[in-house]
């Protein structure tokens, strides 16, 4: 082996020198609890808990590595994408669990078989820099991973940059930055291509919206919360006391419905509501920073974007005649309760 490749050891030390120095370097960043980035994340469900471990799950520190594929979420799809590509590492945002991220079965099996090594970073990401504030339209003077000390319930509060005035400008600048305009032109072209004009995808599914408030509405402050982090009603009465001039809040990566306890305590402190970027927008916020930055750190080794694009279809027009016949024969023979086994 060629003593000057780049070797999964070498990326492992670019993400830790990104991170800055967050990511696990032994066995005893894992449980001595000394890595606060090594959080637990368990909804109580039994056996469903999974243990965010910044830095390499998966490989070995000394394989060579060539190509690197950046992502937000582990699966079977990147993983096989991997194997056909000649992608050697995948460096995944989101925490990875066995089973769960690697299409039901051990990731030792799975990974191996193709040689991928892989890394994730998640919270040991957050906090790092102010894109994502920075697309939604203003600069963050106070960020707070851990707001009312639950890890991971990210906070932003921020002053709208000088171009954003209204409600209006952030939706405008959300959809020159995520491109929704060519969103829509492949959604098109996909039920052309189907003839289904039923197919749904969720970038363009997905926009932003406006809760409470209009176009037209001033925004000068804004709390920005990201709710499936586990934010509350509670948590923005806070820091609307905290922050008394806030006048708008931004909902981005998950999003709420119009009747969620964040709207209407929005409305009770009289402030504006916005829906901004749902999850799927991550791999461009995230992402993509990350995968340029790992890019210009390790310059002989080329970085790939994993995307997904996920579509909703009516099963009497997914896929073409000759599988939906497949299909339904399946289900009359072998699935319904009067199959004939």
């Amino acid at each position: 082996m060629n003593d000057d490749a780049i070797k999964v050891k070498h990326v492992l030390g670019v993400l830790d020198k990104i991170t800055g120095g967050r990511c696990v370097k032994s066995l005893e960043d894992v449980f001595s609890g000394k890595n606060r980035f090594v959080v637990m994340k368990s909804s109580n469900i039994p056996g469903k808990g999974c243990m965010e471990t910044p830095g390499l799950v998966y490989g070995d520190l000394e394989a060579s590595v060539r190509k690197i594929a950046v992502t937000m979420t582990l699966t079977e799809c990147n993983i096989e994408l991997a194997g056909a590509t000649g992608v050697d590492a995948i460096v995944a945002h989101h925490p990875i669990a066995d089973a769960a991220n690697s299409g039901g079965v051990t990731m030792r099996n799975y990974l191996g078989l193709y040689g991928v090594s892989v890394f994730e970073l998640h919270e040991a990401f957050h906090g790092l820099h102010p894109g994502i504030a920075y697309i939604h339209g203003h600069k963050a003077f106070r960020v707070d991973i851990a707001y009312g000390g639950l890890p991971g319930n990210i906070l932003y509060v921020g002053k709208a940059l000088n171009e954003v005035s209204t409600l209006g400008n952030i939706l405008d600048r959300l959809n020159e930055f995520m491109g929704i305009s060519e969103e829509e032109k492949m959604l098109l072209a996909e039920r052309e291509a189907r003839n289904c004009s039923h197919i749904s995808e969720t970038n363009v599914a997905t926009g932003g919206q406006i809760l409470v408030g209009s176009r037209e509405d001033r925004v000068h402050t804004v709390v920005h919360i990201f709710p499936h982090t586990g934010f509350t009603g509670e948590h923005l009465e806070k820091v609307k006391n905290e922050h008394p001039e806030a006048d708008t809040v931004i909902a981005s990566i998950s999003r709420v419905r119009i009747d969620s306890e964040l709207v209407a305590k929005a409305r009770e402190l009289n402030m504006n509501f916005v829906v901004g970027n749902s999850h799927a927008m991550e791999i461009l916020e995230n992402g993509l920073p990350l995968a340029t930055a790992i890019s210009k750190l390790l310059p002989e080794v080329e970085v790939v974007l994993f995307r997904e694009r996920i579509t909703s279809t009516p099963i009497t027009m997914a896929g073409n005649p000759a599988i939906r016949q497949y299909a339904d024969h399946i289900a009359n023979q072998f699935l319904l309760p009067n199959a004939n086994k």
